[in-house]
């Protein structure tokens, strides 16, 4: 369990640091059902019913259960086709999927599952979900439900490392593709938004919103975050309406600039 201990630390650390209303949220795909780790619970052999992937995940980040889950496991057919472990069938391509109850006509349905994050079919059969605090498997990535303060401080701890902006294609659908698949498939961080499943099926706040680091940048994260709080950003933080609010000096030197 030694291997394991360094990101109990991580998730003490983001926890204490961002002041979060659920458990950082520790992913792993898997190839198979001999990748299960010990002590994971399957929905439909353990829990006794199938349930959608969000609801797995809130388990995990709510109750403290480590959940696998496969496509017998599932009531959704979502992330099945966006995790590889299906090829989609035509008539999703085709845009039914979306048509008619949320866009115009099969063509904005065919965009929208044209747009879709997808891995290839067969890389992947499953998928586990855990407090990263006590996980006894090591995670591809690591899932935050943030309100909107916290997101900015980890958006500002996350450019730390390289100034870049975060690129990201926002949906409304489909959160447990949009916040897993597009880091797996560029190694990158991720913001995307509960989904009405996330948020009607598995209680997913009003005030959330959230944000994926791959594992393996976990620690630049934090770097981030230890350098921007000796500058002052940190949370909690307690606001106050200044017209005479001072700048940092580079702030102040481009200001005199652009006079």
């Amino acid at each position: 369990m030694s291997e394991f201990k360094v990101f109990a630390e991580y998730a003490d650390e983001l926890e204490r640091r961002l002041r979060l209303q659920s458990f950082v949220l520790a992913i792993k795909l898997l190839a198979s059902e001999n990748e299960i780790p010990e002590g994971a619970e399957r929905p439909l052999q353990n829990i006794g019913s199938r349930m959608a992937l969000c609801q797995g995940y809130a388990l995990s980040r709510k109750e403290g259960r480590t959940i696998a889950m496969f496509k017998e496991d599932m009531i959704c057919f979502e992330p099945i086709v966006g995790y590889g472990w299906e090829a989609p069938p035509q008539y999703f391509l085709d845009g039914n999927n979306r048509f008619p109850q949320d866009v115009k006509d099969l063509e904005a349905g065919k965009n929208y599952a044209a747009d879709f994050p997808k891995i290839e079919p067969g890389r992947y059969k499953g998928v586990v979900s855990a407090p990263l605090a006590k996980v006894n498997f090591i995670p591809d990535m690591v899932l935050m439900y943030c309100n909107s303060p916290q997101l900015s401080l980890t958006l500002l701890a996350r450019e730390y490392t390289d100034g870049h902006d975060l690129k990201c294609a926002i949906s409304s659908h489909a959160a447990c593709v949009y916040s897993i698949v597009p880091t797996m498939n560029t190694g990158q961080c991720y913001v995307s938004v509960p989904c009405r499943g996330d948020r009607y099926r598995a209680m997913a706040g009003d005030d959330e919103i959230i944000f994926t680091v791959p594992q393996a940048r976990l620690e630049d994260l934090l770097t981030g975050f230890r350098h921007v709080e000796k500058y002052g950003s940190k949370l909690p933080r307690n606001p106050v309406m200044r017209y005479d609010l001072p700048f940092p000096p580079s702030y102040m030197k481009i200001l005199d600039m652009l006079k």
